[in-house]
């Protein structure tokens, strides 16, 4: 097979990610890779240039490992600039009269630095900072010069007065704006920087327009501005932005902004289809993006588009930004001017610290909109997550800058970006810094040594995946081997543990115990192994053998409340349900005095049941035809629906047909954690399928089938794994994949994340799902076929059974409700009172 020709012009920062996207993909199969690099040396890390003047060699700098060009056949042309584009015969020509046939071509070219128009800018003496090359001008004029100025104060020109510092001149900043970094940071972050960085010894001089530069001798002495003032100096360094390097483009007649800039659509292809450009050339909505991480990712997006890996799409970036620039620490992120309407802010400043904090949070308070940090920058990596997951702010958003109150608990997301001040156990109080000392110092390896030695985990467990995570996380990077064990109890995964289980037909925790586990157990193991068991035999989960392993929501077959209540969801297949039915639902939440809300997966929610309500309730409910929609357990939830193309006149399949198929094939099904579905009648994807575990999505030729989609905390795109299938195929599909998951995930991992983790990703699953590559399809199918014969709904195998009964009772001995239940009435509906409401309800006070 005749491989094509792909030529990538530029092989800076960005070019070269490209080109490590290609090799990762393994598309050097397919392609030949040809890439021209101007400079003199290979890529190389410039966002640390300053790193030169501290020590660090351009080797040291340098982004190509030896051999890796040659190992994989990638030719490459140093101190060769490309400079012609020939689209009619589609060739690439460089300075060195060298010219390459392509099929496609990536343009890579990034930006030059910005000089203003200002008499004497090419005075020896001048420099831009850029390159490498530039820094070795830079410090051979600085061998005979006393003072340097930065022109620009924004992030390269600080970056820029740090070197000159380190070069032992005296430093100046001039910044025609009036105050430092103004993209970044507003006016009183702006000062609060000023001064830290004038305590530091380098002088700024802000509101400054120059207009002149001086020499004597063919060498610079002085700069002139607009006011009057002078400036005296012997070297002068141009940081005032950058502009795009789109000439080549221009040459070619690709499409160009009136600003610059190479136009790129969604796919990062310029006006002509076979080239594409990326980085800081590349003008997308407009945008020049002069941030390295956009740039990698639209070198991603090319990378998987030429090699057919989906519609993968650059929809813009996110320009949050945090550095360290001359020891200040300096961070913005999102909105952080407050351009959005209603937008409030809250700040501090610390004028003796030198410390500014401010955060935007929308008009209600509940999301963080953006911030900016200077002084102490340490709460970014929490505030960035909260503002990019858009999770709920606390009930005063300003302790967001403060010192955490009394049992306040963290918002931080994740375990490797969590700052070391996150707080992991909020039961004891432990931080990250904390766990991974003791980790460090104490060489602690398993997790019932870090639960001992620090408390974490030892009070609710709920935190006790974030310390497994942080404790495999520091044992990696030790190089240290991680047991993947599920607990002190048991010295296996919870992968082996379902192998043991399955092909030893152990049937109860304590024979797993007894045969392959130590101690009696904890609250790690023992929803776990129940889980697992259910997923193996789907056994009724309140038999004797398996009701002490479930949790609350398990046991109670409903899940609890705040404040000690349950709610009930009855499963309604598809989202499709009679009038009669409904009826029913609110009759039933009028008897038993309920709050009623209709949830995101289509379902309606009766909320507010005492326990001993729940079997009468249960039994309203299955005499209407009802059962239990298994909202409490980690199995199947949900499957969403649109109306399809019985009503829709968009819809090309019956997606209500297939979703209430779906559903009930799979309701009861016990997993690693909770799994949702959706079931969309065309690609205008009413029913959100591709943010589902599986999804699917009609075409005019079948099924496709999306998996491994997430929302949450951190949401993720499901993928493709087959189109256009008709139902057999792709009820085989969603079986066997349903097993894989089941047999070989982690404890409470989503699908999402089992993915990100199983080693060759979509493409492996596919071959196990699809190709049958393991040999195992007719064990998952044949796993599966049993669970589906032996499918019982829970509420009516506990309703039957009068000694089943006897624990949905808030008191052993008696049959009296708990009497410290408070409610109130909220927009026509009962709610739970707050602690300042509950005396006021008591006293009669409020109803």
């Amino acid at each position: 097979m005749t491989k094509k020709t792909l030529v990538v012009i530029g092989n800076g920062m960005v070019g070269h990610k490209f080109l490590e996207q290609m090799i990762a993909k393994k598309a050097i199969d397919d392609w030949h890779l040809v890439t021209f690099c101007e400079e003199p040396r290979v890529a190389y890390d410039r966002v640390n240039l300053s790193g030169f003047f501290s020590g660090k060699t351009a080797a040291d700098l340098t982004l190509v490992e030896p051999g890796l060009y040659q190992d994989h056949n990638i030719q490459i042309y140093v101190g060769d600039k490309a400079i012609r584009i020939d689209r009619d015969h589609k060739t690439v020509t460089s300075a060195n009269g060298i010219t390459i046939g392509y099929d496609n071509v990536v343009i890579a070219t990034g930006s030059y630095p910005f000089v203003p128009p200002i008499p004497g800018k090419d005075t020896q003496g001048t420099f831009v900072y850029r390159t490498i090359d530039d820094l070795e001008a830079m410090a051979a004029h600085a061998k005979s010069a006393k003072v340097g100025v930065v022109i620009g104060g924004g992030l390269l020109g600080l970056e820029c007065a740090n070197a000159l510092k380190h070069m032992g001149l005296e430093t100046h900043v001039v910044e025609f704006a009036p105050r430092l970094m103004p993209v970044q940071v507003d006016d009183a972050g702006g000062t609060v920087l000023k001064n830290k960085i004038e305590a530091l010894g380098v002088a700024v001089h802000a509101s400054k327009s120059t207009t002149a530069i001086v020499s004597e001798n063919g060498r610079v002495t002085k700069m002139q501005f607009a006011d009057g003032d002078e400036l005296q100096t012997d070297m002068i360094v141009f940081s005032a932005g950058i502009r795009p390097r789109d000439e080549i483009a221009r040459d070619c007649g690709l499409a160009v902004g009136d600003r610059g800039g190479i136009v790129i659509n969604d796919h990062c292809q310029t006006s002509d289809p076979d080239i594409y450009a990326i980085g800081e050339c590349a003008l997308y909505d407009n945008r020049i993006y002069g941030l390295v991480a956009p740039g990698y990712t639209m070198a991603t997006v090319v990378a998987d588009n030429l090699c057919d890996r989906g519609s993968n799409a650059f929809t813009g970036a996110d320009m949050s930004t945090k550095l360290k620039l001359l020891g200040v620490d300096v961070a913005s992120f999102g909105d952080a001017f407050s351009k959005t309407s209603g937008a409030k802010e809250f700040a501090i400043i610390d004028s003796i610290q030198g410390i500014y904090k401010k955060i935007v949070v929308d008009e209600s308070g509940d999301r963080l909109l953006g911030g900016i940090l200077v002084g102490d920058a340490s709460a970014y990596g929490n505030l960035l997550q909260l503002m990019q997951n858009q999770i709920v702010l606390p009930p005063h958003p300003e302790d967001l800058l403060l010192p955490p109150r009394e049992g306040q608990s963290s918002f931080a997301m994740g375990v490797e970006s969590l700052p070391d001040t996150a707080q992991i156990c909020s039961c004891n109080n432990v931080t990250k810094g904390q766990i991974c000392s003791a980790i460090q110092e104490q060489g602690l390896t398993d997790i019932a040594s870090v639960k001992k030695c620090t408390q974490a985990g030892t009070g609710c467990g709920g935190c006790v995946p974030l310390v497994t995570d942080l404790l495999k996380d520091q044992l990696k990077k030790a190089g240290v081997e991680v047991k993947n064990h599920l607990c002190e109890h048991f010295a296996y995964s919870r992968q082996e543990l379902y192998h043991l289980i399955r092909t030893q037909k152990i049937e109860t925790f304590d024979q797993l115990l007894a045969g392959h586990g130590q101690g009696k157990g904890c609250e790690i193991c023992k929803p776990a192994v129940g889980s697992i068991l259910a997923s193996a035999w789907n056994d009724y989960v309140l038999n004797p053998p398996h009701v002490g392993l479930q949790d609350t929501n398990d046991a109670f077959l409903a899940n609890i409340q705040k404040d000690g209540t349950y709610s009930v969801i009855p499963r309604i297949p598809g989202g499709e349900i009679t009038p009669d039915r409904l009826i029913v639902l609110g009759e039933v939440a009028k008897e038993f005095g309920l709050y009623t809300k209709i949830t995101g997966g289509q379902r309606i929610d009766l909320l507010g049941a005492r326990v001993d309500q729940l079997p009468l309730i249960w039994k309203r409910l299955i005499d209407a035809g009802f059962e239990s929609g298994h909202a409490y357990g980690k199995a199947l939830r949900t499957v969403k629906s649109c109306v399809g193309s019985t009503w829709c006149r968009f819809g090309v399949q019956d997606s209500t047909s297939l979703a209430i198929e779906v559903e009930l094939r799979y309701r009861g099904l016990r997993a690693p954690h909770k799994l949702k579905s959706a079931v969309s009648g065309c690609t205008r994807e009413c029913a959100e399928a591709q943010s589902k575990d599986f999804g699917i999505i009609a075409t005019e030729n079948g099924w496709n089938l999306y998996v491994c989609g997430n929302g949450g905390i951190r949401p993720q795109h499901a993928q493709l794994i087959a189109e256009d299938i008709d139902k057999e195929t792709l009820i085989k599909y969603i079986d066997r994949f349903l097993m894989f998951y089941i047999r070989t995930a982690n404890r409470l991992e989503r699908t999402a994340t089992w993915l990100n983790k199983l080693e060759g990703g979509i493409d492996y699953l596919k071959q196990v799902v699809i190709h049958d590559s393991l040999g195992i399809c007719d064990e998952l199918e044949a796993e599966m076929a049993h669970q589906v014969e032996t499918y019982a709904c829970e509420w009516k195998t506990t309703i039957d059974d009068p000694t089943k009964l006897m624990r949905f009772r808030h008191f052993v001995n008696v049959d009296q409700p708990d009497p410290s239940l408070v409610h109130v009435e909220e927009r026509g509906q009962k709610r739970p009172a707050f602690d300042d409401e509950k005396e006021l309800v008591i006293t009669g006070e409020r109803s």
